[in-house]
């Protein structure tokens, strides 16, 4: 012990000041590497290289260590803990569409192991969902009969399994709108998908546009279709924003007001 120690001594009194000014340089230069790499990876993915390794590859590793000592410190501090977590549950969002499901809401639940919504709050969001991509006409079109079913499933793998489902069938841009809240795990994916669903919904609502004298069910049809194409683009808007292009989301939302605004005067005037 005494031999180590020594040695230990005379080890450290041999290190010169060099030594030092290479680690401490080192050591900046493997940080400003990784600095840059995670600016990169984020201005490309939109999310953290680091958080996305540790959601997806330590978390799962770790969580039984994290539970046991989550369950220890809950049996100590019981009653608080449900003081709070009442609290907690009756928060009421004051807008559940501001953020992505899956992006977002679902990688905040794996990382702190907490629900940033409550069943009420993803309720009123479920409602506007259904309001906004389904009409009474829905049943002229396969894809969109699968979707109605869709969006007032409970379970979200039954909605996703929905989605791809009503893939198969055609082009349905309500499809891709579920799967970029649902399942994309990144703002970059969720982006691809909208843009998806922008291209099918585009040749969805010109197509309506010419059959919405033709009746009722085709005006309601196109009032859809007209939403729908709404939402996708202030999604995409979203999704610039979030990548961190402003200049661009400024411009698409400009541009859905502005188009949204045109086609209000001209639905009055008809």
């Amino acid at each position: 012990m005494f031999g180590t120690e020594s040695s230990l001594s005379m080890f450290l009194n041999t290190l010169t000041p060099k030594f030092y000014v290479a680690l401490t340089g080192t050591s900046s230069l493997i940080s400003g590497l990784i600095l840059i790499f995670e600016w990169w990876y984020f201005r490309k993915y939109g999310t953290s290289f680091i958080e996305q390794v540790s959601v997806s590859h330590l978390r799962p590793l770790l969580g039984g260590a994290d539970n046991n000592s989550s369950n220890n410190s809950n049996s100590s501090n019981g009653d608080s803990d449900a003081n709070r977590q009442s609290v907690s549950e009756c928060k009421v969002w004051r807008n559940p569409l501001n953020l992505f499901r899956g992006a977002e809401y679902n990688r905040y639940t794996w990382v702190t192991g907490r629900e940033p919504l409550t069943y009420y709050d993803m309720n009123l969001s479920a409602q506007d969902h259904q309001t906004f991509f389904t009409c009474d006409s829905d049943h002229l079109r396969p894809a969109d009969a699968i979707m109605q079913k869709a969006w007032r499933e409970r379970n979200p793998q039954a909605r996703i399994s929905a989605a791809h489902e009503a893939l198969e069938i055609n082009e349905c841009a309500t499809a891709y709108i579920l799967l970029a809240e649902e399942e994309a795990t990144t703002i970059a994916e969720a982006e691809k998908l909208f843009k998806q669903a922008l291209k099918a919904g585009d040749g969805c609502y010109r197509r309506s546009q010419q059959l919405q004298h033709h009746g009722s069910q085709y005006e309601a049809q196109h009032r859809r279709d007209t939403n729908v194409l709404v939402y996708i683009k202030r999604r995409l808007a979203m999704c610039a924003r979030r990548l961190g292009r402003t200049r661009e989301a400024v411009k698409m939302m400009r541009d859905v007001s502005l188009n949204l605004c045109l086609r209000t005067v001209t639905m009055h005037l008809t």
